[in-house]
C-alpha cells in the first residue's frame, strides 16, 4: 500500500511532462547534443555506417527523412488547417501581425543568405535553408520563462511559426522538386481526388484516409516530388467538422494521437540522424565560409530584422497592434527565437545538397550555430524584458 504513490509519482511526472506543449523541444535538445557527441567519439564511424545501411531498397537515413518525415509533414497540415479554418489564423485580424511577421522573417533571411553566396551558383540551392523557424525548439526556450511572458506572445509566436511552415511546404514543393514522372504523378492525383469525394461524401472514419494516404506517399516518392508533402495533402482532406458534434472531428482525433508520435519519437529521431556533425577536419576557415555565414547570419540576423522589423512597421502603419499584454522587448525577444531554425533548416538544407556532404556540414554548423545564438539572446531579452504587469504599461502608454 505504502509503496504505490512512490511508483505512481515518477509515472505522473513522465505523463505530465509529455502533455507539456515545449516537452518536444526539450527532448529534440537532447538528441541532438546525442548526435554530436556520438558522431564525434570512438563509434561515430558505426553511427555513419548504420545511417547509410540499406533496408528494403532505401538507407536508414532516407527512410527516416522521406518516410517517417511525412508523419510530422501530416501533423504540420492538421495544424494548419486547423488554425486557418478555426483557430489563431482564422480571421484576418488575427492573421495579420503573424503573417507579415513570418513573411519577413523568410524574404530578410533569404536576401541576407544571397548576399554571402551569390557569386556561388552551387551554394545559392540553399537560399531557402535560414527562412525556417524551428517552433518545438522556441517554445521549449519559451517555457522555461514562465510566466514572464504573456500568452499573447506564445500565440504569436505558434501562428508565426504555423506560417512559416506552410511557406516551407510551398518552397519545397516549387523549388527542391526532382525531375518529375508524369506517369506517377497522374495516379498521385487521382488518389488524391478520391480522398476528396471521401471527404465531399461525410466519411469520417480515418482508416479509408489512412490506407489511400499510404498509397499517395508512394506515388508521390516515384513523382519526383518530394514525398514528405504526401502528408500535407493528405492532412487537407481530414475532415474537421462532424455531422454529430457528440464525438470529436477526425482531423482533431488524428491530430491528438501523433502529438505524442511526432515530437517524442519522429522528430528527435530525425535531429538524431541527421544533426551529427563530425568536428574532425573542420577548422576555423569553415566557420567563415559564406555558405556558414550565410546561414548562420540570416537565422540570427534575418529573422530579428524580418520579424521584428517587418511587424514593428505593420504595427506602426496601424495594420496590426502590439499583442495584449505584450511589450516591443518581448516581441523582440520572441524575433530572436525565431532564428533557432532546426528540424525545417535541416531539412532543406538535405534537399539542397542531396550529393554534398561538406556542404552539408557547413549546412550543420550554420543551423547550429546560429540556432544557438538565436536561443540564448532571445531567452536574454526575454528575461530582462520585465514583468506581464509591466508589458501592460507599456503596451497602453
Amino acid at each position: 500500500m505504502l509503496r504505490t504513490p512512490i511508483i505512481r509519482k515518477p509515472i505522473a511526472l513522465v505523463t505530465d511532462f509529455m502533455r507539456g506543449e515545449a516537452a518536444g523541444g526539450f527532448v529534440l535538445m537532447a538528441a541532438a547534443a546525442l548526435a554530436l557527441i556520438v558522431a564525434n567519439s570512438p563509434v561515430s564511424e558505426l553511427y555513419f555506417e548504420s545511417l547509410h545501411a540499406y533496408v528494403a531498397g532505401m538507407s536508414v537515413l532516407h527512410w527516416i527523412n522521406d518516410g517517417l518525415m511525412v508523419v510530422f509533414f501530416l501533423l504540420v497540415g492538421l495544424e494548419i488547417k486547423r488554425e486557418i479554418l478555426v483557430g489563431q489564423l482564422s480571421s484576418w485580424p488575427r492573421r495579420v501581425l503573424p503573417g507579415i511577421g513570418a513573411l519577413g522573417g523568410m524574404l530578410v533571411p533569404a536576401l541576407i543568405y544571397f548576399a554571402f553566396n551569390r557569386n556561388d551558383p552551387e551554394a545559392l540551392r540553399g537560399w531557402a535553408i535560414p527562412t525556417a523557424t524551428d517552433i518545438a525548439f522556441a517554445l521549449g526556450v519559451l517555457s522555461l520563462l514562465g510566466k514572464r511572458v504573456p500568452v499573447s506572445i506564445k500565440v504569436f509566436l505558434t501562428a508565426l511559426a504555423i506560417i512559416d511552415d506552410l511557406g516551407a511546404v510551398i518552397i519545397i514543393a516549387l523549388f527542391y522538386t526532382n525531375e518529375l514522372s508524369t506517369q506517377y504523378l497522374l495516379m498521385a492525383a487521382g488518389v488524391l481526388a478520391v480522398l476528396v469525394v471521401l471527404n465531399r461524401s461525410g466519411v469520417r472514419n480515418l482508416w479509408p484516409y489512412m490506407l489511400l494516404g499510404a498509397l499517395l506517399w508512394f506515388l508521390v516518392l516515384r513523382s519526383g516530388v518530394h514525398a514528405t508533402l504526401a502528408g500535407v495533402a493528405l492532412a487537407l482532406t481530414i475532415p474537421l467538422r462532424m455531422k454529430n458534434e457528440l464525438n470529436d472531428p477526425p482531423l482533431i482525433t488524428l491530430e491528438n494521437s501523433l502529438h505524442n508520435v511526432v515530437p517524442f519519437l519522429i522528430i528527435p529521431l530525425f535531429g538524431f540522424a541527421n544533426a551529427g556533425l563530425s568536428f574532425e577536419g573542420l577548422s576555423v576557415s569553415n566557420l567563415v565560409d559564406p555558405l556558414t555565414l550565410g546561414v548562420a547570419l540570416g537565422l540570427l540576423l534575418g529573422k530579428i530584422i524580418g520579424v521584428f522589423g517587418f511587424s514593428s512597421v505593420a504595427i506602426g502603419l496601424g495594420f496590426a497592434r502590439l499583442p495584449q499584454e505584450a511589450s516591443w522587448s518581448q516581441l523582440c525577444g520572441v524575433a530572436l527565437l525565431c532564428g533557432i531554425g532546426f528540424t525545417m533548416s535541416l531539412f532543406i538544407g538535405l534537399l539542397a545538397f542531396a550529393n554534398h556532404p561538406t556542404l552539408q556540414s557547413e549546412v550543420k554548423v550554420g543551423i547550429l550555430g546560429g540556432s544557438l545564438v538565436a536561443g540564448i539572446l532571445g531567452f536574454i531579452v526575454l528575461r530582462l524584458a520585465g514583468s506581464r504587469s509591466e508589458s501592460k504599461t507599456e503596451s497602453s502608454d
